[in-house]
């Protein structure tokens, strides 16, 4: 071996002992958790709930940082070029990862080259859900009741390109529905206007609307999942209702690319354990996710790209392009 091939072996080696002794010390200052939306909404809600458990597991401080708007794009791109040290995460929803690249012409991020995908966390679909007063009670008659009213209604979903619009978007598509979009920076405010009767329907995410499902002050008609929920257990599927939709969302924690291994490895741990602990678990049946995947970052990331693949197709079946 060359003096200057051993230098770089050297060098390679002192690297490596440099990121596992940090990665052993980690984390030794708060972590803050960027959310690429605004307070109250699902995922702030789940955010919020894995920040208190992770400073649990890792006697440190988790704080979460909210930077809505733009479909997730802003504090998405913020978390790109965060120092890859560990210490800014992004706590962040499917549509931030899988939907935006087929969505939008120039994103500021990918992706694939500028995360380190760390842990998935929950799975499920959305509400399909409209205002009480409107006299429909099944998907067929939703249907029938806005052809007959062609751009009469609105519905609202948590931005434009978000789950919940493409999801509407796919009904759209299939039933020949003409109905007026109307896109908040949330889940909250959009719920809140439908509960108001400000806008006819929407499909929101679950985690931040059973309790209001199950209230009675809107109407549920359908679920976007594969199956049927335990929460909601006669509710059906958009399947079941005769249009078929199933593409899951999820909640889930990255790490600037170019984290160390060993800092990406114990947070996925930590998550994970979080995972299996009684109280997170009943707190995420609460909020209706009854799929809670334990996987490594390489599943994860599997799955991401798996996903960019279905959103992809959906994307571009409805049509939709956002500069």
């Amino acid at each position: 071996m060359t003096k200057k091939r051993l230098l770089a072996t050297l060098l390679l080696a002192g690297t490596f002992a440099a990121h596992a002794q940090n990665a052993e010390r980690y984390p030794e200052r708060p972590v803050t958790l960027i959310v690429p939306t605004a307070p109250a909404g699902g995922t702030d809600t789940i955010a919020r709930l894995f920040a208190d458990a992770l400073g649990k597991a890792m006697k440190q401080s988790f704080v979460v940082d909210n930077r809505p708007g733009a479909n997730g794009i802003l504090g998405t791109e913020t978390a790109a070029r965060a120092a890859p040290d560990g210490y800014r995460l992004l706590f962040t929803y499917a549509a931030t990862m899988a939907i935006n690249p087929s969505l939008y012409k120039k994103l500021p991020y990918d992706p694939l080259k500028d995360f380190a995908p760390i842990a998935q966390i929950g799975r499920g679909g959305n509400l399909l859900m409209v205002r009480k007063d409107l006299p429909v009670n099944t998907v067929k008659e939703f249907v029938a009741y806005v052809k007959a009213r062609p751009d009469n209604l609105s519905y609202c979903s948590w931005g434009a390109g978000s789950g919940g619009h493409l999801a509407m978007e796919s009904l759209k598509k299939q039933a020949g529905l003409v109905m007026t979009h109307v896109p908040y920076k949330g889940t909250a405010p959009c719920v809140q206007d439908l509960l108001g009767s400000q806008v006819d329907a929407a499909f929101a995410d679950i985690s931040s609307t059973v309790e209001i499902a199950r209230s009675g002050r809107v109407k549920v008609l359908a679920y976007g999942g594969a199956g049927r929920m335990p929460m909601l257990p006669d509710v059906p599927t958009m399947t079941e209702a005769g249009y078929p939709f199933s593409n899951y969302s999820w909640y889930g924690l990255f790490a600037p690319a170019k984290t160390p291994p060993a800092i990406v490895k114990r947070l996925n741990e930590a998550v994970n354990q979080a995972l299996k602990d009684p109280a997170v678990v009943q707190r995420m049946r609460e909020l209706n996710f009854t799929d809670l995947p334990v996987e490594t970052p390489e599943q994860f990331a599997a799955t991401i790209r798996q996903d960019l693949n279905d959103w992809g197709s959906l994307v571009k079946a409805v049509g939709l392009s956002l500069d």
